[in-house]
């Protein structure tokens, strides 16, 4: 491998150095503290080599792999989103004892898997980063094995995720046998060449089925409220965030190969799981009354939003779908990050019940503010992240002509707005006797939990009021396969 190649793979290099060395290190001691640390310290020092991979991007390290501005993006904020994870999980893990040691491990594996994904031109190396990315997450989810709920939200995700995987190898196969390659370009010039084929036809309907899961797209999304209601509260804002996200990245890649007149034939399918997904996501979060599964039922609908960008296809997609994950991301990360803490008492038990927030705004003022910015950023509020998120994807969707697509978009977002409000009203109702919400004390938040949210606050208000640097950066992104 050359220097110019290993400089872009840096990132890559750094985190399996980091892996191996925590593994060792826990063979040698367990230390919580110590895991914790050397796996923040590793995804800082992921985060630095993106700008040594910038100085020789774009670059096709090989024929599976490319790393250009598209991808280093991607890496920034999936590597960004495993350092909150980390930080958050400290506090959680740290009060429910055990050996949460190789959680850590976990964690940085997956990460590097969804790296993988947004780097991929070819399926070997996407279906790979996929398994790499959720293998993981079966132990993570089921990480704390003290109650049924997360070994039953564990043993449901690994059911269906393995079916998902089943579908999109098989489908995957069958474009091979009429393709005879498994290259993004090839495979896409495959639905060209042999548009009427049955057995193409069917390998797409599959892989679209698979993909379908992993974004928690209508009809694919049942399993998402409760498997996000058993998991760990860390573990589900990282499901939320980077598993949806690196999914979506790589199948932006795979379209920018595909004419538009080949796309036509697919995007009615796209179009109604879009508007099923919104529409389907927020009538389920009004029915919920715990908050972990409304924000699931809401990471449903987002998916349908974000989707109506995915249709547009080209950079205007790519800019589109970049903006608005950056803003659910930092949305999402600080509202898990806040049921998170809450979560992390002596208690050892979730605090996901709508109940256990009521009042929150007398007796914790400060998280209760974070977290209602938080769900208002989700809801697209002005001057906040996702407002402005839902912006650039209602532009994107207009300039291609999605009209009907876009209505239903505005009109689950003005459904979206009540179920966030009613956690806000919870949060500012006068606390009862007896309440949760008066009766748990939150033990001492590390120094790193709070800086945390800190950042999380200031980067949904920052992309929500003055947006252009970012804007710039997203704008140099360009999709190519190659």
């Amino acid at each position: 491998m050359s220097a110019y190649n290993v400089m872009a793979m840096s990132p890559f290099i750094a985190g399996a150095v980091a892996v191996v060395a925590i593994m060792l290190g826990i063979a040698v001691r367990r230390s919580h503290r110590a895991s914790a640390a050397a796996t923040v310290a590793a995804f800082a020092l992921m985060l630095a080599c993106i700008p040594v991979a910038a100085g020789v991007a774009p670059r096709q390290v090989t024929p599976l792999v490319v790393i250009d501005a598209y991808a280093l993006f991607w890496l920034a904020i999936i590597f960004g989103a495993g350092m909150a994870t980390a930080i958050l999980a400290r506090d959680y893990l740290r009060v429910r004892g055990g050996q949460p040691e190789e959680f850590y491990l976990l964690l940085l594996i997956s990460c590097i898997g969804a790296g993988a994904m947004v780097c991929s031109r070819h399926f070997a190396s996407f279906y790979l980063g996929l398994e790499v990315m959720t293998i993981p997450l079966y132990g993570m989810i089921s990480y704390i094995c003290s109650g049924k709920r997360g070994v039953e939200a564990g043993l449901k995700y690994l059911i269906l995720a393995g079916a998902a995987s089943a579908f999109l190898l098989f489908g995957a196969a069958l474009i091979f046998s009429e393709a005879g390659t498994l290259d993004f370009v090839g495979m896409a010039c495959a639905t060209v060449n042999y548009s009427g084929s049955l057995v193409v036809l069917a390998g797409l309907a599959m892989v679209l089925v698979g993909v379908g899961f992993k974004l928690s797209l209508a009809p694919f999304h049942l399993w998402t409220p409760d498997v996000y209601e058993g998991a760990p509260a860390p573990v589900t804002a990282f499901m939320a965030t980077v598993s949806k996200g690196a999914v979506l990245a790589a199948l932006l890649r795979y379209f920018s190969t595909v004419s538009p007149d080949t796309f036509m034939s697919l995007r009615t399918a796209f179009s109604l799981a879009a508007a099923a997904s919104m529409i389907a996501g927020n009538l389920l979060a009004l029915r919920q009354t715990n908050v972990k599964r409304i924000l699931a039922c809401s990471s449903i609908a987002h998916a349908g939003y974000v989707a109506v960008a995915f249709l547009a296809l080209g950079d205007i997609a790519a800019h589109a779908v970049a903006y608005y994950f950056a803003a659910y991301f930092a949305a999402t990360l600080g509202a898990f990050g806040v049921i998170t803490l809450l979560s992390a008492n002596g208690d050892l038990r979730e605090h996901d019940a709508m109940e256990d927030y009521r009042g929150l705004f007398h007796t914790r003022p400060v998280l209760a503010a974070v977290l209602a910015l938080m769900l208002l950023s989700l809801a697209g509020v002005p001057l906040t992240a996702g407002f402005l998120g839902k912006v650039y994807v209602f532009m994107a969707g207009i300039r291609a002509g999605l009209w009907w697509q876009t209505g239903v978009l505005v009109f689950a977002s003005a459904v979206g707005l009540v179920y966030y409000l009613r956690i806000i009203a919870v949060m500012t109702a006068t606390p009862k006797d007896g309440d949760h919400a008066c009766e748990v004390l939150l033990p001492a938040v590390s120094s790193a939990a709070k800086g945390l949210l800190a950042a999380l606050t200031l980067a949904v208000l920052w992309m929500g009021i003055y947006p252009a640097p970012l804007l710039r950066i997203i704008e140099g992104i360009h999709l190519s396969a190659h």
